[in-house]
């Protein structure tokens, strides 16, 4: 294989069938950023959906409401929070979809307009990655020849045209999180004397924070403890809130 073509697969990361027949010996790592966007939706939507269904349910609890009260309260919450969820998603990842369409059609202009400028451009760019100033400007050849666009998007705007924002699944994903967060204070008290609802709501929430915490933590690669104490603390700290606001209301709302 000449040096001309290692360097390109190497920095536009496309593996040939060599490297897809690769043996057994072959050291595999196990990155986790590229599933970063799916993750944070999800884990967002989970955390949101457990913690400020409950608060609610906590909050209005304290104020006496009954069983039939308290389930309207959380399944408005569930219903409520998971379309504006789905919605405040779509919006987001739509503008940033948005924006990465608009530097493709721009890139694409000056790729048509000026070849020259950007092909020095990205000889520039691969010189500064590391590659011999010697061997740059024929890679960048070839990596222009192969997939002009591809190749400027992922080495000047970092970005990657087959794998752009998806506003569709990231709204579903939220939605869906959302959900199965606001189930648990919902199945508490479906399940509970009047006499637990509370105590057990806050228990269930905090459990569930501490394994969101955690289960998050260890898709993306980071520390569990430091992950669950954070959302654990946050969340014990709006739920007292709302208890207490609850308290101060002292009147039945059944």
């Amino acid at each position: 294989m000449s040096p001309i073509a290692a360097v390109t697969r190497a920095v536009s990361r496309q593996p040939d069938q060599t490297e897809r027949a690769r043996p057994q010996y072959w050291h595999d790592e196990a990155h986790t950023s590229h599933r970063s966007p799916r993750l944070r939706a999800a884990v967002l939507g989970a955390n949101d959906g457990l913690l400020s269904t409950s608060s609610l349910v906590v909050g209005v609890a304290a104020a006496g409401a009954d069983r039939g009260v308290l389930l309207a309260t959380g399944v408005a919450a569930l219903i409520s929070g998971a379309s504006s969820m789905a919605m405040g998603e779509y919006s987001s990842v739509s503008s940033q979809r948005d924006a990465e369409a608009a530097d493709l059609a721009m890139e694409a202009k000056a790729l048509r307009d000026h070849p020259g400028r950007e092909l020095a451009e990205l000889t520039a760019n691969l010189k500064a990655r590391g590659v011999p100033a010697d061997l740059a400007r024929q890679v960048a050849e070839a990596m222009t020849q192969a997939d002009a666009l591809g190749a400027h998007a992922r080495e000047e705007l970092g970005i990657d045209p087959d794998r752009l924002a998806r506003p569709v699944e990231a709204a579903v994903a939220s939605a869906i999180s959302f959900a199965v967060g606001a189930m648990v204070p919902i199945l508490v008290i479906l399940g509970l004397g009047p006499q637990m609802w509370v105590e057990t709501v806050v228990v269930a929430a905090l459990v569930g924070l501490i394994a969101l915490g955690a289960v998050g933590a260890h898709l993306g690669g980071a520390p569990k403890g430091r992950a669950a104490l954070r959302v654990v603390l946050g969340g014990a700290a709006a739920m007292a809130v709302t208890g207490l606001v609850g308290q101060l209301f002292d009147v039945s709302v059944s």
